[in-house]
């Protein structure tokens, strides 16, 4: 055994209000298909802790984490914005999820394990400097990140995106910092209306339009994401993994199914053997289609498992 499940039971506490699509039966479905699958015990399972302020203070500004701290509330539902909501146990949620990233750089980092899986909610890509949207609070694998960087002294390390959506917000993060390249796939026109026109020579966005399939998609990031990849050489590579580019999650208009995420999981491990010792930590970003979550899920924790 080599990967770890980080998680927190107040994940699945963080709520939304009934009709919402970022629900805690997200994170069920995944335990579900991971037992039905028979993989649950073949994981190191790990609580994710708290992550600390200094930890956020890499990546967002103080005085917007106090913000989001002064507008969690006791009871009921704060809008944030429309499409980002807290509950009384947003906040909690919010800094174990985080904090799971921060942890999976130290475990593998002191080498009790070669990756790790981070299923926590709420996501993150979408949450900028000083800006919740898109159901992202606190930006968990810019905090991860930056912890490599700034705590364990890596001189480089990536990222790839491959949810549905652009990660503006891990952009927004490290537009100026070279010591990280963004690779981002996303559906584009569509939301967060950006990153298309984004030139730089670490941050790799790699539009697609509406109906894009498997093939295609594949080509696309052979072509000119990989390249990209293989050649910064990073020391660790942290994944953005929302699974809303399934063909049956109608959040995106993608049509990829559980072999083409077992592709991309292949050809970043890849990469990750010949620079970073094979070091990879995946943070569950989108995916809402429960049935096609949980069995992508599965098969990107079994590729990284190597079973």
């Amino acid at each position: 055994m080599h990967t770890a499940y980080i998680s927190h039971a107040v994940c699945q506490k963080h709520f939304m209000g009934h009709h919402h699509p970022e629900s805690p039966a997200r994170l069920r479905a995944i335990e579900d298909r991971l037992h039905a699958a028979h993989l649950y015990d073949y994981l190191y399972h790990h609580d994710a802790p708290m992550a600390h302020h200094a930890h956020l203070a890499r990546v967002h500004d103080r005085d917007y984490i106090d913000r989001i701290e002064a507008a969690a509330p006791y009871d009921g539902l704060v809008e944030l914005d429309g499409d980002t909501i807290m509950g009384p146990h947003t906040l909690d949620a919010a800094y174990h999820a985080a904090g799971g990233g921060v942890f999976a750089v130290d475990w593998i980092l002191r080498g009790q394990g070669k990756n790790a899986f981070v299923a926590c909610r709420p996501p993150g890509h979408h949450a900028t400097r000083n800006e919740s949207m898109g159901f992202c609070l606190f930006n968990n694998v810019a905090v991860a990140a930056a912890h490599a960087l700034e705590q364990h002294g890596l001189k480089r390390v990536a990222i790839v995106d491959f949810d549905v959506h652009h990660g503006n917000g891990t952009e927004d993060i490290f537009r100026d910092d070279p010591r990280v390249m963004l690779v981002s796939t996303f559906q584009h026109p569509f939301y967060p209306h950006c990153g298309a026109d984004t030139v730089s020579d670490h941050i790799i966005n790699l539009p697609m339009p509406p109906l894009t399939l498997g093939k295609a998609y594949r080509e696309t990031f052979e072509t000119r994401g990989l390249p990209k990849l293989d050649a910064f050489a990073p020391e660790m590579i942290f994944i953005s993994a929302g699974f809303d580019a399934h063909r049956e999650d109608d959040m995106g208009q993608f049509g990829l199914v559980e072999a083409d995420y077992i592709w991309i999981t292949e050809q970043i491990m890849a990469i990750a053997e010949r620079h970073a010792h094979g070091r990879i930590i995946s943070l569950l970003e989108g995916g809402y289609d429960l049935s096609a979550l949980g069995r992508s899920v599965a098969a990107h924790i079994k590729t990284l498992a190597e079973l």
